[in-house]
């Protein structure tokens, strides 16, 4: 009789266990939440107001009172997916191009100010990094600041060509922006540092 109790815990703790664990993977990753909700044609911005001047709202580290980041995806390649997915559909803003340029470059700083220094790599390793594939989970890219993403994972300019990043050093990074002709190295490129 002493082992159907026993039991009974152990069963309970293994319940509660599991609703725990499934509660935790459900929840989306930090800033990931904004750029779904705007696949609906809606933009959101989590931090108040949508700021109508095109400049990308200033993200802050976590205060004191602020809840902790969720715990990083079981599959954070399918959560890259979703942000790329999500940021592709959102249709180009009338924010001028040199704006939107302005806006990726000063989500670098914001990402290197936080972490000691610049995202580095390819054009869709720095995408992934500044949409939340980062230490603290936090998404910088923001769509209605003009900054999309393409099926192939990459921040591109206002008409649809990839961004170049050019590491200048460490905290220091160029974007070139191919411009309307959309060949990069032309006379029209756009360059923001």
């Amino acid at each position: 009789m002493k082992k159907i109790p026993g039991l009974a815990v152990v069963l309970l703790a293994a319940v509660a266990l599991c609703f725990f664990l499934h509660s935790k993977k459900s929840a989306p990753p930090s800033g990931l939440s904004a750029i779904q909700s705007s696949s609906t044609g809606q933009p959101q911005n989590p931090s108040g107001p949508q700021n109508n001047s095109g400049m990308a709202p200033s993200t802050s580290s976590a205060g004191a009172g602020s809840a902790p980041s969720p715990p990083p995806p079981a599959n954070l390649a399918a959560s890259a997916g979703a942000v790329q997915s999500a940021a592709a559909t959102v249709p180009p803003l009338d924010i001028p191009p040199e704006i939107v340029l302005q806006n990726v470059r000063h989500a670098i700083t914001q990402y290197g100010a936080m972490f000691g220094g610049n995202p580095v790599g390819t054009n869709p390793e720095i995408t992934t990094a500044l949409a939340g594939d980062n230490p603290k989970q936090i998404n910088f890219v923001r769509p209605e600041a003009g900054m999309r993403i393409n099926a192939s994972g990459e921040l591109v300019d206002t008409w649809g060509t990839p961004l170049f990043f050019h590491q200048l050093s460490g905290t220091d990074t160029e974007v070139r922006s191919a411009g309307p002709d959309r060949k990069m190295w032309t006379p029209d490129d756009l360059v923001t540092r």
